[in-house]
């Protein structure tokens, strides 16, 4: 390939030169980033690359889960997070899901409104008592935010409802539903386009020098620059509390008479998994290697994929045929703290990481408050 040397005039006037807002990252962060910034300032030239031919962490590696939390997670991070930060979050989370489907509209990227379930097994019937103990705190918490006045409640009845096996109890969740990771990305880049935003693939960012990154194919000086590639931050921000964090998932063939609708989570929600049409997807894990997990390299993880192969035979298609047809890994970002980290890091330069395995639901609105902090 040519470095940006060899461009011709026009080529380096249209994309290289006179970057107004440069934007690291292709992601769900990445492009809504791009697109407020030019929203909010139409005579900017806006640009985005993506050091990839698709975006690389997990914007479009994710399960598609447009949730805000399960209450086993939520008494988790109580746990460990001040109170006010932790409902603050999870506010984030349910506005950034509405400002989405404002964004790009729920039929575009096949959203289904199915409701949510997480699931205890019998080791985890003391979690299990402490949820139902404060669920109605929960609910009368959650409520506030969203406007809905029972958000969780107990269903037992949907454990034999679905087929399951292995699992004692059951908190059906109704705000929560599922959509399509691919085609969400995919209509934010069509929206970026006609919006007048470029987008160099192929594109890798190796350093920052003033207001020049230096990329694989040369420098591209900049006035503004937005970091955006969550899980892979560390290596431009290296004083942030922002650890990369690998998510494993696997995908079914199709399954005749399947009895999954929804999405599912357990463990705290370190488990997860959906059905896809009338297929499985099944996700997670991380927990059994954690710290071979903190890491930003995507690869198949074989002890968690064989166990999420057993749990997925033995508790959640128990007497049931399947063939496992897909695997693969994404790279989220996290930290000590679960809110996103929306900044100045320096003169010039401004970052919105850290999204703790929410992508889905704050994204977008991560992207629209850095174009508002960038943009004053």
């Amino acid at each position: 390939m040519l470095q940006f040397d060899q461009l011709s005039f026009w080529e380096k006037e249209s994309y290289i030169n006179h970057t107004d807002f440069l934007v690291v990252g292709a992601g769900i962060v990445g492009l809504s980033t791009a697109i407020y910034l030019k929203e909010r300032n139409p005579t900017k030239k806006v640009t985005v690359l993506e050091r990839g031919y698709l975006p690389t962490g997990a914007s479009s590696k994710n399960a598609g889960f447009a949730c805000i939390g399960s209450p086993s997670e939520i008494l988790s991070d109580l746990k460990h997070t001040d109170e006010s930060l932790v409902y603050e979050t999870i506010e984030k989370r349910w506005k950034g899901l509405n400002n989405l489907f404002e964004l790009l509209g729920k039929n575009q990227i096949d959203y289904q409104h199915l409701g949510s379930f997480e699931l205890f097994r019998k080791k985890d019937q003391q979690n299990y008592s402490n949820c139902i103990a404060q669920l109605d705190d929960l609910n009368q918490r959650i409520g506030d935010i969203t406007g809905i006045s029972q958000t969780f409640k107990s269903n037992d009845n949907a454990i034999n409802d679905f087929g399951y096996q292995g699992f004692q109890h059951a908190i059906e969740q109704s705000v929560e539903g599922q959509l399509n990771p691919a085609k969400m990305m995919r209509e934010l880049h069509l929206k970026a386009v006609k919006n007048g935003i470029s987008t160099l693939y192929g594109i890798n960012v190796q350093g920052i020098n003033q207001q020049n990154v230096i990329t694989n194919y040369g420098p591209i000086a900049f006035q503004n620059l937005a970091i955006c590639v969550n899980g892979f931050a560390s290596q431009f921000l290296p004083d942030i509390d922002l650890t990369p964090a690998r998510a494993q998932v696997l995908v079914t063939a199709p399954i005749p008479n399947l009895k999954i609708k929804g999405t599912f989570h357990f463990d705290e929600g370190y488990y997860y998994f959906r059905n896809i049409g009338n297929r499985v997807l099944f996700g997670g894990g991380r927990n059994l290697d954690i710290a071979v997990e903190q890491t930003n390299e995507i690869s198949l993880n074989n002890k968690i994929q064989t166990e999420l192969g057993s749990i997925l035979a033995t508790h959640i298609l128990p007497n049931t045929s399947f063939q496992i047809t897909d695997s693969w890994a994404g790279i989220m970002g996290v930290g000590q703290k679960k809110a996103p980290i929306i900044q100045k890091v320096d003169d010039h330069i401004y970052c919105g990481v850290r999204l703790g395995g929410m992508g889905v639901a704050i994204g977008s609105l991560v992207g629209k408050e850095l174009a508002e902090l960038m943009s004053n």
